[in-house]
């Protein structure tokens, strides 16, 4: 048996020797392949013209001498052996019909036009067809031995599945080839028709066999190709794949992919608003350019996650000026690199400006909206992250609330058509101090758009949740923590939180500051909201990753439970009241909220003032918040130093 399996194993010893030289060595046994390949040629051309084989008489050696002498040439001219013939396709005979078609050239000047003596003038037509004919062959002999028959692939290599056999899947498969690290186990495709057919030798399995495919062929990884689907389908279909312990990549969208060919380069791994996120509708390009096309735009916190794309999406409108306010040197720096190079790239005729400053210093502030006057504000410059406005309430107010109030004041004083102020799910029914001063500035923007005067800024608030991959959202920290090898960290097993793509909420809230007309609080339609754990869960096996709790010790990652942070709610909600009223547009709606009449409300606003340049005292700051905001609950921890305060003021 063992002397059997050593015979059996000789072909595929002498293949791998051959894999093993180096590349100008393979290049050399190619070479010399095709000589062989040629002199061959000539020996069969000539027996069809003379009806007799002859192998070394003198017209076949003078011919066969001459045919190698301008082959090699042209063969290195036009790069034959660049290739690799291990994987040779339909372009790799393409290149040789090129150099064959050159051969012919030389050879009907020297045996056709001169009349080289004693040889058949039709040799010089014959042998290029027929030396195509046996390149064209070699390497697809070779190509079929090392790749299906003797299956020549590295030990380490990855068993993968394309999941889609339309023009994407079959591009994608002829870039595998050339991957010696890849092995491609088939197709799987929606169309039932196809199951159980071949693409170009490849079998191709029906989608509802797809869980029994996976077990039986023992694939480690799927690639998706099926760039014109559906985000609902494509959801389905991960939903699917996490069950399984495949490993999962896409190719873009179809919207990525204009032109060109599709490679292993193209793909990606599968991002999580592919899971979580709806389908996208369409921006009503009308409402997306009433407040930007040809106008002077500003956008404060321009370096941050909401900001930023807000500045990508505005100057896809073609405003006029485009002004980034920022108080972070880097992040103002980074925004207007890219802003720099797509205005390049796309010959788009705007002046970007850039302001260095703070929203909560009041003279700047002035000076900034008087400079450059505006005529659409959006207002996103705020801190948002929960713990450390906790941690850090006097700091948390004076950027957010006073923020809000001079560039308030500033829009109005300027004359600013439209001032728009980017709110959070966190405003409603707070628990914690960044949701209660976001709420306080919706209350300052309602308050001043109820003050009726002539000319008027037009003040809008839009309130949502999270969006995927901001710097404050868990999506990257999950990435990061399983990229460490875990483990994944969450504060509690029943929280759930909304989540939208950054790009459509960029788009939504610029087709609401369109609807506006004064005083609006618009909410986006944020769709059903997702329990944390299952987002954590579904990140982990879209990593190809297993997940480690009672069930699987032996799991990749483990999931942490470490207990609600200071001011986190379990669940966040994004109406006050009840009853939301419709829009022209499907994703945006408008609440109806109480608000402070505006001498009330300045007057707690001067005291909340008072006490920040003041004594800092953030119990007497959360006092005058307390009061402002009703629906706000502070924390365990806040009613506790708050009841001590009180004590303390009054023995």
């Amino acid at each position: 048996m063992g002397h059997e399996q050593g015979w059996h194993d000789v072909p595929a010893r002498i293949v791998n020797l051959v894999l093993n030289q180096t590349r100008d060595q393979r290049r050399l046994i190619a070479a010399l392949m095709d000589g062989a390949l040629c002199v061959m040629a000539v020996w069969i051309a000539y027996s069809l013209r003379v009806g007799s084989w002859s192998f070394f008489s003198p017209p076949v050696s003078s011919f066969a001498a001459v045919a190698l002498l301008f082959w090699y040439p042209i063969a290195l001219m036009l790069g034959v052996y660049r290739s690799l013939i291990r994987f040779s396709g339909a372009r790799t005979v393409a290149g040789l019909a090129a150099a064959c078609a050159a051969l012919a050239i030389p050879l009907l000047i020297v045996f056709v036009i001169f009349r080289w003596p004693v040889v058949p003038r039709t040799l010089a037509i014959l042998h290029p067809i027929i030396f195509l004919m046996l390149l064209a062959s070699s390497r697809i002999t070779i190509r079929f031995i090392l790749l299906d028959l003797l299956n020549i692939v590295s030990t380490k290599a990855r068993r993968v599945l394309v999941y889609g056999a339309g023009r994407a899947g079959q591009q994608l498969a002829l870039s595998l080839r050339h991957e010696s690290q890849v092995y491609l186990v088939g197709f799987v495709d929606d169309d039932l028709r196809l199951d159980g057919q071949r693409l170009d030798g490849i079998p191709v399995f029906g989608s509802h066999r797809l869980e029994t495919i996976l077990g039986d062929t023992d694939v480690d990884e799927v690639l998706l190709a099926i760039p014109s689907a559906s985000r609902t389908r494509r959801r389905e279909i991960i939903e699917r794949l996490q069950k399984t312990d495949a490993y999962v990549r896409s190719l873009p969208s179809l919207t990525h992919i204009i032109e060109g060919s599709i490679t292993v380069n193209d793909l990606r791994e599968i991002q999580i608003d592919e899971l979580l996120g709806r389908e996208a509708v369409a921006p009503n390009e009308v409402l997306m350019g009433r407040t930007i096309v040809g106008k002077t735009v500003m956008v404060s916190g321009a370096g941050g996650s909401i900001g930023s794309e807000l500045c990508r999406q505005i100057l896809q409108c073609h405003p006029k000026k485009l002004i980034l306010l920022e108080q972070s040197e880097f992040a103002l720096y980074a925004i207007e690199q890219e802003l720099l190079s797509h205005i390049r790239s796309t010959g788009h005729d705007v002046s970007l400006v850039l302001e260095l400053a703070n929203v909560a210093e009041r003279s700047t502030m002035m000076r900034v909206y008087k400079h450059h006057r505006p005529d659409t504000v959006f207002h996103a410059a705020a801190y948002k992250h929960v713990p450390l406005v906790e941690a850090n309430p006097v700091s948390g107010m004076r950027n957010n609330v006073m923020g809000t109030l001079h560039s308030v004041e500033a829009a109005e004083a300027c004359g600013v058509a439209n001032f728009t102020l980017i709110s959070t799910d966190k405003a409603v029914r707070p628990t914690n101090i960044m949701g209660a001063s976001k709420r306080v500035c919706e209350l300052i923007l309602q308050a001043r758009a109820s003050e009726k005067r002539t000319n008027s800024t037009v003040f809008s608030m839009v309130r949502f949740g999270n969006v995927l991959g901001s710097s404050g959202s868990v999506v990257p920290l999950f990435q990061a923590q399983i990229a460490a090898g875990g483990p994944i960290t969450i504060t509690h097993r029943d929280i759930t939180r909304y989540f939208m793509t950054i790009p459509e909420a960029a788009q939504l809230v610029i087709q609401a500051t369109a609807m506006a007309k004064g005083g609006e609080v618009f909410v986006l339609d944020m769709g059903q909201p997702v329990q944390i754990l299952d987002l954590a869960r579904s990140m982990i096996r879209l990593s190809g990753l297993g997940i480690r709790d009672a069930d699987d010790p032996d799991g990749d990652i483990e999931i942490v439970e470490t207990g609600l942070r200071p001011g986190e709610k379990l669940y966040e909600e994004l109406l006050i009241g009840d009853n939301p009223e419709p829009t022209n547009h499907p994703r945006i709606l408008r609440a109806r909220e109480k608000l402070w009449p505006w001498l009330e409300m300045k007057q707690a606003l001067d005291e909340l003032d008072a006490v920040i340049r003041g004594s800092g005292d953030p119990h007497a700051m959360v006092q005058v918040i307390a009061r402002l905001v009703p629906e706000y609950t502070p924390d365990a921890m806040w009613r506790e130093r708050l009841t001590i305060h009180a004590s303390a003021d009054h023995p």
